[in-house]
């Protein structure tokens, strides 16, 4: 396929901030990949397999791109513990190799990355902050971002975490509450997380602005207030309705997860705010006004099925 045209290209556009991104960009100036196609306007690609090649150049044959954006990953973090091998190769090994492509073309790269490449002990975290990752997925994120920052001058490394609002594949946090509260069942939700919920359209613009501005390196993009797991659920579970008393907070030890995660974490976007005070992440109760239709409509979906 020859398309004259540049477009940016979007790895990962199905996830939650992807289908963001489609919808801040428009369509029609993105060019799409999946890991097997469904449609002529897609590019096969899979990081995993992308990094046991030797030269990723020919798969961008005929391609005209402006920008590559990074949004894949696993991201599964108790997977991650199971196959070590294929967190390194897909949130490292296959994200280097886009940094190398894009640096001879001297296109700009946008890397996803992780609050969890912190230990949790002192947040909330700045981009000079020593990175200490406590799991096998924060490791991969951690290297991708050293392999990435190495290979092209003209990433960026974006750090974020706790993304909500609306996710048309239904799978993030806030669909998972929705679910429960809203079939009368119980949740269990760690009480001793701390973090900096964030907000999904409001990384999507954030991390096209900040290509489009020529920046580099990294910054930290999420939600300017920092609160725990727990807090965060109530207010969700109030601000739509649902009964908050299903919510049982718990600490992190009593809920039997394989892989160690950073308690007293959060990110800070004092140098987002500096450099760029135009981009202005909202607030939880924001975010949620904002995309609250989108969960009405979910919420109502869900009672037509019980």
């Amino acid at each position: 396929m020859n398309l004259s045209r540049p477009k940016s290209l979007l790895i990962g556009a199905s996830g939650q901030i992807g289908s963001q991104m489609l919808r801040a960009l428009g369509r029609e100036r993105c060019l799409v990949t999946s890991r097997k196609s469904s449609s002529d306007t897609e590019l096969v690609l899979d990081l995993a397999t992308l990094a046991t090649l030797a030269d990723v150049e020919h798969i961008f044959d005929g391609y005209s791109i402006d920008a590559i954006y990074c949004l894949a990953g696993l991201t599964n973090v108790e997977c991650c513990e199971d196959v070590p091998e294929l967190a390194h190769n897909t949130n490292c090994r296959g994200p280097e190799l886009l940094a190398q492509f894009a640096k001879a073309r001297n296109l700009p790269l946008v890397y996803f990355s992780t609050e969890y490449i912190f230990d949790g002990n002192h947040g909330p975290y700045n981009e000079e902050d020593t990175a200490n990752p406590l799991n096998v997925y924060g490791k991969s994120k951690w290297e991708g971002e050293r392999a990435v920052l190495a290979a092209c001058s003209r990433a960026v490394i974006l750090r974020t975490t706790v993304v909500y609002g609306q996710d048309f594949g239904e799978k993030n946090y806030i669909y998972s509450l929705m679910r429960s509260l809203g079939a009368g069942k119980p949740m269990r939700v760690p009480e001793d997380q701390i973090s900096t919920p964030t907000y999904n359209r409001d990384l999507a613009k954030a991390a096209i602005a900040l290509v489009e501005r020529g920046a580099t390196g990294i910054f930290h993009v999420c939600g300017p207030e920092r609160m725990d797991r727990l807090e965060f659920a109530r207010s969700v579970a109030a601000f739509l309705g649902l009964d908050v008393n299903l919510l049982q907070g718990l600490p992190t030890s009593a809920l039997g997860q394989k892989a160690p995660r950073p308690l007293s974490a959060g990110l800070s976007i004092a140098k987002l705010t500096r450099l760029h005070p135009d981009l202005t992440m909202r607030t939880a109760s924001e975010g949620l006004a904002d995309c609250h239709s989108d969960l009405e409509d979910f919420l109502r979906s869900c009672a037509t099925l019980t």
